[in-house]
């Protein structure tokens, strides 16, 4: 199943039950009286947030929701049942934006409940009308119909490690790696078209798809996945050892987590050296790792093949005990 992280939906909260025109008829009561009851309130409309990061898949056929209609009210001035409320699950970390009014709403914690459109109020049967000036109303009035819109939902990643990277460094091959994710894998740029993510010992790992030089004016696969960034808890940065200049490409990179800004380029990283096994000098290798961790005093550098159980076993060691420290 894709992995969706954006779609559009109708919503419509209930609509109010009818009120309506009823008369007591009982015995010995030769005139009685008004007796329609009211309608009852149409069922709201929530959101709730879930943890799930695929639940958006479900509703990729269906892009209408409609909260439950009010029952219209009885005789024996009974009130119509009110209607059921919808509650659409979305995954942690959606945003909600109503596209008429720009009013916007983020899920942040699990379980957390928003209330996005009311329902009617359910219509007055005829003896709401009744006084001592007119004893037989035949007058009702019909429920409101509940709040409708058009909504657009986003979802922005919660993950404890986001791999980042120019395409092909290694960052769908690594989560495979770490996880069981089993994400697709090819030679090409741009493999990855969506993220993808995998459980490390209850850790996420979030495969950002490639960036490229622009990405944050929307180049290459753009600032749609710049976002999932914004709320990783830390960034691994890779750059291959295929890359002729690899500082350069680490920096292209930074420029553009700068560019976006929301605090991507303070984030915590680490640097990741990959496919180590493409080097024939090792001293090469030493080298540059010895130019990243010049870039910031204590920055964590590791060089890896994904071909070498040792170099993974190690990394995999290493990252638990960061893991455990954030």
């Amino acid at each position: 199943m894709a992995f969706i992280d954006e779609i559009k939906i109708y919503a419509k909260a209930g609509r109010g039950g009818d009120g309506v025109v009823r008369w007591r008829q009982e015995k010995f009561v030769p005139k009685g009286g008004p007796a329609g009851g009211d309608g009852g309130r149409g069922g709201d409309f929530y959101v709730k947030a879930v943890r799930d990061v695929h639940i958006l898949s479900k509703y990729k056929a269906k892009k209408s929701f409609i909260a439950g209609r009010g029952e219209d009210g009885g005789n024996k001035s009974l009130h119509g049942k009110n209607g059921e409320d919808f509650i659409l699950q979305l995954p942690v970390g959606s945003i909600v934006t109503n596209l008429e009014t720009d009013e916007q709403w983020q899920l942040t914690t699990e379980g957390e409940k928003i209330l996005l459109l009311k329902g009617g109020y359910g219509g007055f049967g005829n003896e709401h009308f009744k006084s001592s000036v007119n004893t037989t109303p035949k007058e009702s009035r019909p429920g409101q119909e509940g709040e409708k819109g058009n909504f657009q939902i986003e979802l922005e990643l919660f993950a404890d490690v986001g791999l980042i990277g120019l395409p092909n460094a290694g960052k769908t091959s690594l989560l495979n790696t770490l996880t069981n994710a089993e994400a697709r894998v090819g030679d090409y740029a741009f493999t990855t078209l969506d993220p993808n993510l995998g459980d490390f010992y209850g850790y996420i790992i979030a495969d950002i798809p490639g960036l490229i030089e622009g990405a944050s004016e929307g180049k290459g696969l753009g600032v749609k996945f710049l976002r999932h960034i914004k709320r990783t808890k830390m960034l691994a940065h890779l750059i291959s050892f295929e890359n002729k200049n690899m500082m350069k490409s680490y920096k292209e990179i930074r420029k553009e987590l700068t560019k976006y800004g929301n605090g991507l380029d303070e984030k915590n990283e680490i640097v990741i050296l990959t496919k180590s096994d493409e080097v024939q000098n090792k001293k090469e290798i030493v080298k540059k790792v010895s130019e990243f961790k010049k870039l910031k005093r204590g920055k964590q550098v590791f060089v890896l093949s994904l071909f070498d159980d040792k170099m993974v076993k190690k990394f995999n060691d290493e990252l638990v005990k960061i893991l455990k420290k954030k």
